[in-house]
């Protein structure tokens, strides 16, 4: 039997948070992690021309606002696969606000973090790169009538904080 991906600890042995990825970079679909089949399943293709900049995932043993793990992306410059787990440390967190599925708005907010390890030099992340993950994020969900707002972005320790009060920490 699969392990079930959802249930993991959201750090490991360090305190580096654990990424689930469930779309590698340059994946041109959205999947998502099912427990009950302990795979992955299409959620739907991306919008004609778009594809994950970073690989796109979950923190594991998370609940965010949305009912989901708490979002997260995390900035390699190789694509992973569909289940790896990396390590890592946030960098910011885009903070985000979305039609609900119930109805009114919700929060959906996105970690953006990086390798707690890497050989390479880390990705950076600059305007530039806050500015193209803002514009992914909005292309990403354009005739999927979320009605994505961005209410900006906030620090690591932001992250953090996120993490813990979704994982019942705080």
């Amino acid at each position: 039997m699969p392990a079930d991906l959802l249930s993991l600890p959201p750090r490991d042995e360090s305190g580096a948070l654990r990424v689930v990825v469930e779309c590698p970079r340059g994946s041109q679909v959205k999947l998502k992690y099912s427990p009950g089949l302990g795979t992955f399943v299409l959620s739907r293709p991306l919008v004609a021309g778009v594809a994950y900049p970073y690989d796109w995932g979950f923190v594991p043993g998370t609940k965010a606002a949305d009912g989901d793990p708490v979002d997260a992306m995390a900035l390699l410059d190789v694509a992973t696969f569909p289940g790896v787990v990396i390590c890592c440390r946030p960098l910011a967190v885009l903070e985000l606000e979305q039609n609900a599925k119930q109805g009114g708005r919700q929060r959906n907010d996105r970690i953006i973090a990086a390798p707690a390890e890497a050989r390479r030099p880390p990705i950076a992340l600059t305007e530039r790169v806050r500015d193209e993950l803002v514009a992914f994020f909005q292309s990403a969900t354009l005739f999927e009538g979320k009605d994505v707002r961005v209410l900006g972005w906030n620090d690591a320790d932001a992250a953090e904080a996120l993490v813990d009060r979704a994982s019942g920490r705080r």
